[in-house]
Protein backbone atom coordinates (compact mmCIF):
# COMPACT_ATOMS: atom_id res chain seq x y z
CA UNK A 1 0.00 0.00 0.00
CA UNK A 2 1.78 3.72 -1.20
CA UNK A 3 1.58 6.64 0.47
CA UNK A 4 -1.34 8.49 0.14
CA UNK A 5 -1.72 11.88 -2.09
CA UNK A 6 -1.25 15.19 -0.18
CA UNK A 7 -4.07 17.00 1.78
CA UNK A 8 -6.25 13.35 1.63
CA UNK A 9 -6.09 13.11 5.17
CA UNK A 10 -7.61 15.09 7.77
CA UNK A 11 -6.28 17.61 9.82
CA UNK A 12 -7.07 15.84 13.37
CA UNK A 13 -5.56 12.91 12.14
CA UNK A 14 -2.78 13.95 10.75
CA UNK A 15 -2.13 15.73 14.65
CA UNK A 16 -2.58 12.54 16.09
CA UNK A 17 -0.08 10.89 13.79
CA UNK A 18 3.17 13.16 14.71
CA UNK A 19 2.67 16.27 13.22
CA UNK A 20 3.66 17.88 16.31
CA UNK A 21 7.00 16.31 16.00
CA UNK A 22 7.68 17.66 12.66
CA UNK A 23 6.31 20.97 13.82
CA UNK A 24 8.74 21.38 16.18
CA UNK A 25 11.92 20.50 14.10
CA UNK A 26 11.39 23.80 12.67
CA UNK A 27 12.19 22.62 9.30
CA UNK A 28 11.11 25.87 7.73
CA UNK A 29 9.75 24.30 4.47
CA UNK A 30 5.82 24.08 4.92
CA UNK A 31 5.30 22.29 1.82
CA UNK A 32 7.53 19.03 2.81
CA UNK A 33 5.64 19.36 6.60
CA UNK A 34 2.36 19.31 4.73
CA UNK A 35 3.76 16.58 2.52
CA UNK A 36 4.68 14.79 5.34
CA UNK A 37 1.73 15.32 7.45
CA UNK A 38 -0.19 13.69 5.11
CA UNK A 39 1.95 11.02 4.89
CA UNK A 40 1.77 10.35 8.51
CA UNK A 41 -1.87 10.60 9.07
CA UNK A 42 -2.04 7.92 6.51
CA UNK A 43 0.08 5.35 8.30
CA UNK A 44 -1.91 6.24 11.39
CA UNK A 45 -5.01 5.31 9.40
CA UNK A 46 -3.26 1.78 8.66
CA UNK A 47 -2.02 1.45 11.93
CA UNK A 48 -5.15 1.75 13.61
CA UNK A 49 -6.61 -0.48 10.97
CA UNK A 50 -3.82 -3.30 11.41
CA UNK A 51 -3.97 -3.02 15.17
CA UNK A 52 -7.65 -3.82 15.32
CA UNK A 53 -8.38 -6.66 12.81
CA UNK A 54 -8.32 -9.08 15.12
CA UNK A 55 -10.94 -11.66 14.45
CA UNK A 56 -12.79 -11.46 17.70
CA UNK A 57 -13.59 -7.60 19.26
CA UNK A 58 -12.70 -8.52 22.78
CA UNK A 59 -9.13 -9.13 21.25
CA UNK A 60 -9.33 -6.04 19.41
CA UNK A 61 -10.07 -4.05 21.60
CA UNK A 62 -6.79 -5.17 23.81
CA UNK A 63 -4.57 -5.13 20.48
CA UNK A 64 -6.05 -1.61 19.67
CA UNK A 65 -5.31 -0.18 23.00
CA UNK A 66 -2.11 1.79 22.78
CA UNK A 67 -3.08 2.45 19.38
CA UNK A 68 -5.66 4.64 19.43
CA UNK A 69 -3.61 5.97 22.85
CA UNK A 70 -1.23 8.25 20.26
CA UNK A 71 1.92 9.18 20.71
CA UNK A 72 5.04 10.85 19.55
CA UNK A 73 5.08 8.80 16.30
CA UNK A 74 8.47 9.01 16.07
CA UNK A 75 9.42 5.57 14.81
CA UNK A 76 6.74 6.24 11.65
CA UNK A 77 8.38 9.59 11.38
CA UNK A 78 11.69 7.93 11.01
CA UNK A 79 10.71 5.43 8.33
CA UNK A 80 8.99 8.23 6.51
CA UNK A 81 12.37 10.39 6.65
CA UNK A 82 14.69 7.64 5.64
CA UNK A 83 12.37 6.89 2.22
CA UNK A 84 13.09 10.66 1.45
CA UNK A 85 16.47 9.15 -0.19
CA UNK A 86 14.71 6.93 -2.09
CA UNK A 87 11.55 7.09 -4.33
CA UNK A 88 8.88 8.46 -1.35
CA UNK A 89 6.15 7.29 -3.34
CA UNK A 90 6.66 4.04 -3.90
CA UNK A 91 4.14 1.21 -2.92
CA UNK A 92 5.22 -0.12 0.75
CA UNK A 93 6.13 2.95 2.21
CA UNK A 94 3.06 3.48 4.65
CA UNK A 95 3.13 -0.36 5.47
CA UNK A 96 6.84 -0.12 6.38
CA UNK A 97 6.31 2.85 8.78
CA UNK A 98 3.04 0.96 10.38
CA UNK A 99 5.52 -2.22 10.71
CA UNK A 100 8.42 -0.23 12.58
CA UNK A 101 5.12 1.03 14.91
CA UNK A 102 3.54 -2.17 15.38
CA UNK A 103 6.95 -3.65 17.04
CA UNK A 104 7.85 -0.59 18.99
CA UNK A 105 3.77 -0.90 20.49
CA UNK A 106 4.37 -4.83 21.17
CA UNK A 107 7.24 -3.76 23.18
CA UNK A 108 5.41 -1.70 25.11
CA UNK A 109 3.04 -4.20 26.05
CA UNK A 110 6.04 -6.24 27.40
CA UNK A 111 7.63 -3.10 28.69
CA UNK A 112 4.99 -2.32 30.95
CA UNK A 113 4.47 -6.13 32.37
CA UNK A 114 7.87 -6.07 33.43
CA UNK A 115 8.08 -2.62 34.93
CA UNK A 116 4.27 -3.42 36.47
CA UNK A 117 3.43 0.15 34.89
CA UNK A 118 -0.25 1.47 35.59
CA UNK A 119 0.07 4.22 32.85
CA UNK A 120 1.36 4.60 29.04
CA UNK A 121 0.34 7.57 26.81
CA UNK A 122 -2.19 8.87 29.90
CA UNK A 123 -4.27 5.82 29.63
CA UNK A 124 -3.97 2.54 31.75
CA UNK A 125 -1.23 0.11 31.08
CA UNK A 126 -3.12 -2.87 28.52
CA UNK A 127 -1.88 -4.93 31.83
CA UNK A 128 -3.78 -3.33 34.41
CA UNK A 129 -7.18 -3.30 32.79
CA UNK A 130 -6.73 -6.82 30.96
CA UNK A 131 -3.85 -8.33 33.24
CA UNK A 132 -0.79 -9.39 32.64
CA UNK A 133 -1.26 -12.58 30.52
CA UNK A 134 -3.61 -10.45 28.42
CA UNK A 135 -1.20 -7.94 27.06
CA UNK A 136 1.46 -10.66 27.03
CA UNK A 137 -0.64 -12.11 24.44
CA UNK A 138 -1.69 -8.44 23.26
CA UNK A 139 2.32 -7.60 22.45
CA UNK A 140 2.91 -10.99 20.92
CA UNK A 141 -0.17 -10.35 18.11
CA UNK A 142 1.02 -7.04 17.61
CA UNK A 143 4.36 -8.19 16.35
CA UNK A 144 2.62 -11.25 14.61
CA UNK A 145 1.00 -8.55 13.27
CA UNK A 146 4.30 -6.57 11.74
CA UNK A 147 5.35 -9.65 10.62
CA UNK A 148 2.36 -10.31 8.31
CA UNK A 149 3.18 -6.86 7.14
CA UNK A 150 6.97 -7.19 6.41
CA UNK A 151 5.90 -10.50 4.51
CA UNK A 152 3.80 -8.66 1.84
CA UNK A 153 6.70 -5.94 1.64
CA UNK A 154 9.25 -8.91 -0.03
CA UNK A 155 12.16 -10.94 1.53
CA UNK A 156 14.19 -7.91 2.53
CA UNK A 157 11.44 -6.15 4.49
CA UNK A 158 10.78 -9.83 6.31
CA UNK A 159 14.60 -10.43 7.21
CA UNK A 160 14.71 -6.87 9.01
CA UNK A 161 11.53 -7.40 10.93
CA UNK A 162 12.93 -10.39 12.14
CA UNK A 163 16.26 -9.48 12.82
CA UNK A 164 15.02 -5.99 14.71
CA UNK A 165 12.32 -8.40 16.64
CA UNK A 166 15.13 -10.97 17.65
CA UNK A 167 16.98 -7.90 19.14
CA UNK A 168 13.96 -6.57 21.09
CA UNK A 169 13.75 -9.73 22.93
CA UNK A 170 17.52 -9.89 23.20
CA UNK A 171 17.64 -6.81 24.75
CA UNK A 172 14.65 -7.16 27.09
CA UNK A 173 16.16 -10.55 28.49
CA UNK A 174 19.66 -8.97 29.18
CA UNK A 175 17.64 -6.47 30.99
CA UNK A 176 15.98 -8.76 32.64
CA UNK A 177 18.97 -10.81 33.57
CA UNK A 178 21.29 -8.28 34.14
CA UNK A 179 25.04 -7.92 33.72
CA UNK A 180 27.24 -11.34 34.50
CA UNK A 181 28.90 -11.43 38.08
CA UNK A 182 32.11 -10.64 35.41
CA UNK A 183 30.87 -8.24 33.05
CA UNK A 184 30.86 -4.21 33.07
CA UNK A 185 27.76 -3.22 34.22
CA UNK A 186 27.90 0.17 31.79
CA UNK A 187 28.68 -2.21 28.42
CA UNK A 188 25.81 -4.23 29.78
CA UNK A 189 23.43 -0.98 29.75
CA UNK A 190 24.64 -0.36 25.93
CA UNK A 191 23.82 -3.73 25.15
CA UNK A 192 20.44 -3.83 26.32
CA UNK A 193 20.06 -0.08 25.38
CA UNK A 194 20.80 -1.39 21.45
CA UNK A 195 18.32 -4.09 21.60
CA UNK A 196 15.69 -1.94 23.01
CA UNK A 197 15.69 1.31 21.72
CA UNK A 198 18.45 1.62 19.13
CA UNK A 199 17.72 -1.53 17.52
CA UNK A 200 13.82 -0.06 16.13
CA UNK A 201 15.23 2.96 15.65
CA UNK A 202 17.67 1.90 12.89
CA UNK A 203 15.22 -0.63 11.49
CA UNK A 204 12.57 2.22 11.30
CA UNK A 205 15.26 4.12 8.76
CA UNK A 206 16.27 1.09 7.12
CA UNK A 207 13.24 0.11 6.23
CA UNK A 208 11.85 3.37 5.09
CA UNK A 209 14.87 3.68 2.92
CA UNK A 210 14.74 0.09 1.60
CA UNK A 211 11.17 -0.02 0.55
CA UNK A 212 11.56 3.60 -1.39
CA UNK A 213 14.57 1.66 -3.19
CA UNK A 214 17.12 4.20 -1.66
CA UNK A 215 20.74 3.36 -2.79
CA UNK A 216 22.90 1.17 -0.44
CA UNK A 217 25.00 3.98 0.96
CA UNK A 218 22.63 5.55 2.18
CA UNK A 219 20.72 2.81 3.42
CA UNK A 220 23.97 1.62 5.99
CA UNK A 221 24.54 5.36 6.51
CA UNK A 222 20.51 5.66 7.60
CA UNK A 223 20.89 2.57 9.83
CA UNK A 224 24.07 3.68 11.57
CA UNK A 225 22.38 7.37 12.05
CA UNK A 226 19.61 5.31 13.35
CA UNK A 227 21.74 3.42 16.18
CA UNK A 228 23.62 6.52 18.01
CA UNK A 229 20.01 8.36 17.98
CA UNK A 230 18.60 5.42 19.83
CA UNK A 231 21.13 5.29 22.19
CA UNK A 232 21.27 8.74 22.66
CA UNK A 233 17.75 8.91 22.71
CA UNK A 234 18.01 6.31 25.69
CA UNK A 235 20.75 8.28 27.58
CA UNK A 236 18.35 11.69 27.18
CA UNK A 237 15.54 9.55 29.40
CA UNK A 238 17.56 8.18 32.00
CA UNK A 239 18.99 12.64 32.66
CA UNK A 240 15.49 13.26 32.24
CA UNK A 241 14.30 11.35 35.05
CA UNK A 242 16.34 12.91 37.58
CA UNK A 243 16.19 16.51 36.68
CA UNK A 244 13.04 17.26 34.32
CA UNK A 245 9.04 17.73 36.75
CA UNK A 246 6.57 15.41 35.86
CA UNK A 247 4.60 17.66 34.13
CA UNK A 248 7.89 17.58 31.28
CA UNK A 249 7.85 13.70 31.43
CA UNK A 250 4.61 12.54 32.25
CA UNK A 251 6.41 10.39 35.70
CA UNK A 252 7.06 11.47 38.82
CA UNK A 253 10.62 12.31 38.87
CA UNK A 254 13.17 10.08 39.80
CA UNK A 255 10.93 7.30 39.44
CA UNK A 256 14.04 5.47 37.98
CA UNK A 257 16.02 5.50 41.42
CA UNK A 258 12.69 4.31 43.50
CA UNK A 259 12.67 1.22 40.90
CA UNK A 260 16.08 0.46 41.35
CA UNK A 261 16.42 1.03 37.41
CA UNK A 262 20.21 0.94 36.77
CA UNK A 263 20.44 4.02 34.39
CA UNK A 264 23.44 5.22 32.73
CA UNK A 265 23.91 8.09 35.52
CA UNK A 266 23.40 5.45 38.58
CA UNK A 267 25.70 3.24 37.03
CA UNK A 268 28.88 6.11 36.23
CA UNK A 269 28.05 7.10 39.88
CA UNK A 270 28.46 4.07 41.34
CA UNK A 271 31.93 3.22 39.68
CA UNK A 272 32.73 7.01 40.69
CA UNK A 273 35.02 6.16 43.71
CA UNK A 274 36.37 9.42 44.47
CA UNK A 275 35.84 11.22 47.85
CA UNK A 276 33.39 14.16 46.18
CA UNK A 277 31.04 10.97 45.06
CA UNK A 278 31.21 8.86 48.24
CA UNK A 279 27.65 10.06 49.64
CA UNK A 280 25.72 9.31 46.24
CA UNK A 281 27.70 6.09 45.75
CA UNK A 282 26.38 4.56 49.28
CA UNK A 283 23.10 5.90 48.78
CA UNK A 284 22.36 3.91 45.56
CA UNK A 285 24.84 0.83 46.55
CA UNK A 286 21.53 -0.16 48.53
CA UNK A 287 19.75 -0.45 46.13
CA UNK A 288 15.93 1.19 45.25
CA UNK A 289 15.93 4.21 46.87
CA UNK A 290 12.51 4.17 48.17
CA UNK A 291 12.88 6.15 51.60
CA UNK A 292 11.79 9.76 50.72
CA UNK A 293 14.69 11.70 52.94
CA UNK A 294 17.28 9.44 50.79
CA UNK A 295 15.15 9.91 47.21
CA UNK A 296 15.44 13.85 47.58
CA UNK A 297 19.09 13.81 48.46
CA UNK A 298 20.19 11.47 45.72
CA UNK A 299 18.32 13.74 43.47
CA UNK A 300 20.09 16.89 44.48
CA UNK A 301 23.35 15.16 44.68
CA UNK A 302 22.84 13.86 41.17
CA UNK A 303 22.31 17.60 39.68
CA UNK A 304 25.61 18.43 40.12
CA UNK A 305 27.50 14.73 40.16
CA UNK A 306 30.21 14.12 38.18
CA UNK A 307 28.53 11.08 37.08
CA UNK A 308 25.39 13.53 35.79
CA UNK A 309 28.21 15.52 33.53
CA UNK A 310 29.45 12.17 32.35
CA UNK A 311 26.11 10.55 30.94
CA UNK A 312 25.26 13.88 29.09
CA UNK A 313 29.04 13.50 27.68
CA UNK A 314 28.53 10.22 26.21
CA UNK A 315 24.91 11.31 25.22
CA UNK A 316 26.49 14.58 22.87
CA UNK A 317 28.90 11.88 21.69
CA UNK A 318 26.29 9.53 20.08
CA UNK A 319 24.45 12.52 18.56
CA UNK A 320 27.73 13.02 17.11
CA UNK A 321 28.51 10.12 15.74
CA UNK A 322 24.77 10.27 14.48
CA UNK A 323 25.64 13.80 12.69
CA UNK A 324 28.25 12.08 11.11
CA UNK A 325 26.77 9.10 8.99
CA UNK A 326 24.48 11.85 7.86
CA UNK A 327 27.71 12.62 5.77
CA UNK A 328 27.15 10.43 2.91
CA UNK A 329 23.35 11.12 2.13
CA UNK A 330 22.06 14.16 -0.20
CA UNK A 331 21.63 17.84 1.37
CA UNK A 332 17.43 18.00 1.74
CA UNK A 333 14.95 18.58 3.93
CA UNK A 334 14.63 15.23 4.75
CA UNK A 335 18.52 15.51 6.20
CA UNK A 336 17.85 18.36 7.61
CA UNK A 337 15.09 17.02 9.92
CA UNK A 338 17.32 14.20 10.98
CA UNK A 339 20.12 16.65 12.00
CA UNK A 340 17.27 18.78 14.12
CA UNK A 341 16.43 15.29 15.60
CA UNK A 342 19.43 15.29 17.30
CA UNK A 343 18.81 18.82 18.50
CA UNK A 344 15.23 17.25 19.93
CA UNK A 345 17.18 14.86 21.93
CA UNK A 346 19.65 16.99 23.42
CA UNK A 347 17.32 19.61 23.98
CA UNK A 348 14.77 17.44 25.64
CA UNK A 349 17.69 17.08 29.02
CA UNK A 350 18.37 21.03 29.28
Amino acid sequence: MGRIPARSAAVAERAAAGSSLLARLCLDDPEFEVRMGDALAGAEKRLRDCATDAPDPRIADLTGHLAAAGGKRMRPVLVLLGAEFGDPWRDGVTDAAVIAELVHLSSLYHDDIMDEAETRHGVPSANVRWGSRAAVFGGDWLLARSAQLAAGLGPQALRLNAHTAGRLVAGQLRELTGPAPDEDPVGHYFEVVAGKTAALMAMALGIGALQAAAPAPYVRALTTYGEHLGAAFQIADDLLDLAAPADATGKERGKDLLAGVASLPVLLALADRSPQNEELRVLLAAGPVTEPAAHRRALELFATASATAGAAAIMHQRLAFARDALGVLPRCTARRALDALCDFVAFRTT
